[in-house]
């Protein structure tokens, strides 16, 4: 069977979502990947949710990083592949493009879940102004369960 290339574009999540944070990379370049098959953990504003592979075949590279917010519809990996059904991804030729650039955040700065943010909001605090909160959440970033233990030590549960 004929193989070729695919770029593989973050996914669309509805109508309000423009960008994606990837968490987590479940793979890497040489790797083979079935479809269906896990390859990150991405999150919008309201969601995280896991980026399945779309088809069988040998990921060529990972033109993102964990920790990137990634445009929707931007080449987030290639793969080759021989699934006819996605010759629409055809690579155009020549080298794997340059890995979309990290929006600029603060080396100190929490990275809050969705939950997170809500919850702390709703107990009349401000996440930008806590900073000694244990991060435990997936990737680093402040989990629901890590607020509602912060709430309990100052008093606010």
């Amino acid at each position: 069977m004929e193989t070729f290339h695919i770029d593989v574009p973050m996914p669309s999540m509805g109508a309000t979502v423009n960008e994606l944070t990837v968490i987590a990379l479940k793979t890497q370049p040489g790797d083979r990947v079935t479809k269906g098959q896990r390859l990150a953990d991405l999150e919008s504003d309201k969601s995280v949710f896991e980026f399945e592979s779309p088809c069988d075949g040998t990921v060529q590279a990972v033109l993102v990083k964990a920790g990137d917010v990634v445009a929707v519809g931007t080449a987030f990996l290639r793969v080759e592949t021989s699934d006819a059904s996605l010759r629409h991804l055809e690579s155009k030729g020549g080298p794997a493009a340059a890995p979309v650039p990290a929006a600029p955040k603060p080396a100190a700065a929490l990275v809050w879940t969705p939950r997170a943010t809500k919850m702390v909001q709703e107990a009349g605090l401000d996440p930008a102004a806590i900073t000694d909160i244990a991060a435990t959440g997936p990737g680093g970033r402040v989990s629901g369960d890590d607020v509602a233990a912060y709430l309990a030590k100052i008093g606010k549960a």
